[in-house]
């Protein structure tokens, strides 16, 4: 588990970057400011993401808590919230990619949820 976690992390911040430059190189050629500033968000919550994996990964004998949950709700959080506003960014191109903003908020909750799981694990930890 720990591997995965830890690799999961590294692609995420790895994507992150990309995706970071693209949208301080490229987008505006496409698309307005305003979008520009939402792919950024995007872009912030993935690294966030990736890098909660990372520490999680990196000290997972530490904690002593299975990350199972944790872990599959934060990759599914980060995809739904993150990979609908860089689909969303586009929707003046595409108008049909509008409605993709709507998932976001779920992507949002399962974040918080994983963290909050994690929280109360932690908590319960003696």
């Amino acid at each position: 588990m720990k591997k995965r976690i830890v690799t999961t992390g590294v692609f995420f911040i790895f994507l992150a970057i990309i995706l970071g430059a693209m949208a301080a190189h490229s987008l505006e050629k496409i698309v307005d400011e305003a979008l520009i500033a939402t792919f950024q968000k995007g872009v912030t919550y993935l690294q966030y993401s990736g890098l909660g994996l990372l520490i999680l990964g990196l000290n997972d004998n530490r904690l002593k808590v299975n990350l199972k949950w944790v872990y599959g709700l934060l990759i599914s959080g980060t995809i739904l919230f993150s990979g609908n506003i860089f689909i969303y960014v586009f929707h003046e191109i595409v108008p049909a990619l509008k409605s993709f903003v709507h998932i976001v908020p779920v992507g949002g909750l399962l974040m918080i949820i994983a963290w909050g799981i994690l929280g109360i694990k932690l908590l319960r930890l003696k």
